[in-house]
């Protein structure tokens, strides 16, 4: 189940309920998981995060709703207002060629395929992998040496 979500106010009680009985929850589970997705929400928007995802998000034997597991992903503009987040960035979970491009203020990303792509700026990138997958080609990675304009 979907619901659409206005970024300033976050989820409502009632799209929460709904979500909560798209998962076959009903009334003191459902409160849990509507105190639940709320307090995701929050989360997500007060660190700044890109992602995240819970999964699973189970009921206990003892009747309580729990997240068991979760990935998170923060937008690294805003390192600055969360340095204690930042203090445990696990560079072992990161693609090792991305962090040395970081480290110089470069943006690498790997892709499977066979054409490196070195390019002045996100915006040329793209155009540039489009160009490769439109004549059957397939990009190994991008490295944005610039941009900014």
């Amino acid at each position: 189940s979907k619901e659409p979500v206005d970024i300033k106010t976050g989820p409502t009680s009632e799209q929460t309920l709904r979500l909560a009985k798209s998962l076959g929850l009903n009334d003191d589970k459902a409160k849990q998981a509507q105190d639940t997705m709320s307090k995701l929400y929050k989360l997500f928007i007060e660190t700044d995060a890109t992602q995240l995802e819970i999964n699973p998000l189970v009921e206990t034997d003892q009747g309580d709703i729990v997240c068991v597991d979760g990935k998170l992903n923060f937008d690294d503009n805003a390192e600055y207002r969360h340095k204690d987040i930042w203090a445990h960035r696990d560079f072992a979970e990161e693609d090792s060629r991305e962090v040395e491009a970081d480290a110089v203020g470069l943006n690498y990303i790997g892709l499977d395929g066979e054409v490196g792509c070195m390019v002045n700026g996100a915006g040329l990138a793209m155009s540039t992998m489009d160009v490769i997958f439109l004549h059957g080609g397939t990009p190994a990675n991008f490295l944005d040496v610039g941009g900014g304009a």
